[in-house]
């Protein structure tokens, strides 16, 4: 949702992911992965957005929150593993994480996540709700002077692009077997702003597509060449940047009209 309203380039997907994980009640656990990726978005952005801050600013400022976020968790003083971060997770809900019956579970878990966050996404895009976000977006001074407050609208949509993130998180964990503050590092945002940028701005879908094609190379340069990802990156941000301004979707887009 935060990729449709274009609230800002830079996804809140990286510290709110990393606040996902931490205790073996499973279902203390749920609740904490809503509730702390929820919260603090919900008092970031409402302090942000009251104070009208958007836009580069608004990008500069998530990314100072995660930076200082990593820096907090890397300290050893605080309980949260320091540099080695949090690890041994073996089960989940009493069954081992290494099972292939629980990895496959844990793909389904993922799968179904994705399918219900982007039914929910275009439901509320093509509510009343979202054509509210397309004013926002497109002419948020016409949308005041109708008598709509903004600022409600764009908390809401951060928060929920927060929870979802947690959830995503959540779900990574126990599929890799270990979660650490590095998890947190702004380029890991970098990284998700290019899957957006790659596979379509304003879009839905178009984000599903990049991160896919993203990760899907980045497989194949880690095993292949491993000491080039990081210029093949760039590369592909500067190329998607000159030659495909409005990301694959665009191209499709271009030829239905």
């Amino acid at each position: 949702m935060t990729v449709y309203r274009r609230l800002c380039p830079f996804s809140p997907g990286a510290s709110f992911r990393g606040s996902g994980g931490g205790t073996q009640h499973f279902a203390w656990a749920m609740a904490l992965v809503v509730l702390v990726p929820g919260g603090l978005a919900l008092i970031f952005g409402y302090f942000a957005f009251r104070s009208k801050i958007k836009g580069v600013y608004f990008s500069i400022m998530t990314q100072a929150l995660t930076f200082a976020g990593m820096l907090l968790f890397f300290r050893n003083e605080t309980g949260f593993g320091g540099n080695n971060g949090f690890t041994g997770f073996t089960t989940i809900l009493g069954l081992p994480v290494t099972a292939t019956t629980t990895r496959i579970g844990l793909f389904l878990a993922t799968l179904l996540l994705l399918v219900l966050a982007l039914w929910l996404g275009f439901a509320l895009a093509r509510s009343k709700f979202g054509r509210i976000l397309t004013a926002v977006r497109d002419a948020e001074n016409r949308l005041m002077f109708c008598g709509y407050d903004p600022k409600g609208f764009r908390l809401l949509v951060w928060t929920l692009s927060a929870v979802l993130c947690g959830l995503a998180g959540a779900l990574y964990v126990p599929q890799v077997g270990i979660i650490n503050p590095s998890e947190m590092s702004p380029t890991n945002s970098i990284e998700a702003a290019i899957w957006v940028a790659l596979g379509g701005r304003g879009s839905l879908i178009g984000p599903v597509i990049g991160a896919v094609a993203v990760n899907g190379t980045k497989s194949l340069f880690t095993v292949i060449m491993p000491e080039y990802w990081q210029l093949f990156l760039g590369l592909i941000f500067i190329s998607v940047t000159l030659f495909l301004p409005h990301g694959v979707i665009g191209l499709f887009r271009k030829g239905d009209k």
